[in-house]
């Protein structure tokens, strides 16, 4: 088996001021919070938007482990519809203490280089910010943080840092090398 180095940033916003957000895309780009929780949805979009950049911790779920996350107080899903079709999305999961992380973020990859990705995870770290109001009884949100890897796209740092986001930790693993999974099985050649 084949392994890989991969480098993991992890980084964070501790105010809301300082989230520096993006312009919102021109044309008809909306951001709706998927408020039913759907498994068969929310893999979908896991899936859609992971599938070309090895998201694969998630892919043996079964539709009860997906039912349990997404009914967790705190867990939203906000996604990002460009003229009606889902473009991509952000998971919200409140922990303790008042800390929220950007579990899932990205765009499926015809989506890519729209400037939907800038407005997406803008909108999401708010979201983050006010997650308090929507749940009664979680702590107020004092941090916001996410993780990014050198798998991922090559811009996904970038945008991290230019919406205020600081880097608070690196770490580099080996990690075995897994095939592209697709949105499907068989999706991408290998």
């Amino acid at each position: 088996m084949t392994h890989i180095a991969v480098t993991t940033w992890s980084l964070e916003q501790t105010a809301p001021t300082d989230l520096l957000p993006a312009a919102a895309p021109e044309g008809d780009v909306r951001i709706v919070r998927a408020e039913v929780p759907s498994p068969e949805f929310s893999r979908f979009l896991y899936a859609s938007v992971g599938g070309d950049i090895r998201w694969t911790d998630r892919l043996g779920w079964s539709h009860a482990r997906w039912r349990e996350h997404l009914e967790r107080a705190g867990v939203e899903t906000w996604v990002a519809h460009d003229h009606g079709t889902p473009a991509g999305y952000v998971e919200l999961t409140s922990g303790d203490d008042g800390v929220v992380e950007i579990e899932y973020f990205g765009l499926i990859p015809a989506f890519r280089g729209r400037r939907i990705g800038g407005h997406l995870l803008s909108y999401g770290a708010a979201r983050a910010w006010d997650l308090a109001d929507r749940w009664p009884g979680l702590a107020t949100t004092k941090r916001v943080w996410l993780h990014t890897c050198s798998k991922d796209g090559p811009y996904a740092m970038d945008n991290y840092q230019r919406r205020g986001f600081r880097l608070f930790d690196t770490k580099v693993e080996e990690e075995a090398e897994v095939a592209t999974p697709g949105p499907w099985p068989g999706a991408f050649p290998a």
